[in-house]
């Protein structure tokens, strides 16, 4: 194996037995080399191959410019997440949370601590992504003495919520906007508190990041059983109405126009978890 590129002293880029561009990371293996020269072998510690093209390229470009080690520190926090989670991540999280992380750091460094606006709701609507952010600061902590506040494991959910978005970091922001409005119609309607540790709220929820995902990508539920849906309009009329309520507030803001078919299990989840919130 030939050096393509240096990076820096701890990372080069270099082609596999495949022939397939990878970038290599080992302490020293870009110091005082050249392109074409011989990879010695034994100091490759990391290896890694990302197809998108694109990404491969911004990859590259913030390994330049970032410490090894909290490149390192950050696989840790994926890997972790991919175990936690379960979920396929798309690649731009190997561009972006090492990017954060270490910007963070230098913020901590110079005492620039940011606040979250979204912390509560990201903490609530994504609790198993919000894990991961604690664990991130626990890692972080771990390795540099630099203790991360909540906010800042709430600015690392986002960048996993958009990783299983596909790498859209903007839908990640409105996704949370639409859950919150929302609740806050329901609560506000039936003058409650959700339980939050209920089955019912679970569901809910689950339910609302697929609307949200629906309505940013303009997809709508094919319209079903008009019998089915009278007998929910009937049997849950205050859930009707304030579903009635979210849709018109949709369509103002969002200029989308769910179905009666959406229109039916928005109903039935309020019914839920107003009714029997357990």
């Amino acid at each position: 194996m030939t050096i393509q590129k240096i990076l820096n002293n701890n990372t080069i880029v270099t082609r596999n037995a495949k022939g397939q561009e990878i970038v290599a990371m080992g302490s020293g293996i870009g110091f005082r080399k050249r392109p074409g020269d011989e990879i010695d072998l034994g100091q490759i510690d990391k290896v890694y191959t990302l197809s998108d093209k694109s990404i491969a390229s911004k990859f590259q470009m913030m390994l330049a410019e970032i410490p090894m080690e909290h490149m390192l520190l950050s696989e840790r926090v994926i890997d972790y997440a991919k175990t936690h989670l379960g979920k396929k991540l798309n690649d731009c999280i190997y561009v972006t949370l090492p990017d954060h992380i270490s910007t963070a750091i230098s913020r901590y460094k110079e005492n620039l601590i940011l606040e979250n606006p979204l912390l509560w709701d990201i903490r609530h609507f994504y609790p198993d992504e919000f894990a991961v952010g604690l664990k991130a600061n626990q890692i972080v902590l771990e390795e540099t003495g630099i203790q991360f506040i909540e906010d800042e494991a709430a600015f690392i959910t986002m960048h996993f919520i958009n990783a299983e978005l596909n790498g859209q970091m903007k839908n990640t922001y409105s996704m949370t906007e639409i859950i919150q409005e929302v609740c806050t119609i329901i609560k506000e309607y039936f003058q409650m508190e959700f339980d939050e540790s209920s089955l019912s709220y679970s569901r809910f929820i689950n339910h609302l990041k697929f609307f949200a995902q629906r309505l940013l990508m303009g997809g709508h539920y094919k319209d079903g059983d008009d019998d089915l849906l009278d007998v929910i309009k009937s049997k849950h009329q205050d859930a009707l109405q304030c579903a009635e309520k979210i849709r018109k507030m949709i369509l103002e803001k969002y200029h989308y126009d769910f179905g009666e078919e959406e229109l039916l299990y928005l109903t039935v989840h309020i019914a839920r978890i107003t009714q029997n919130p357990s």
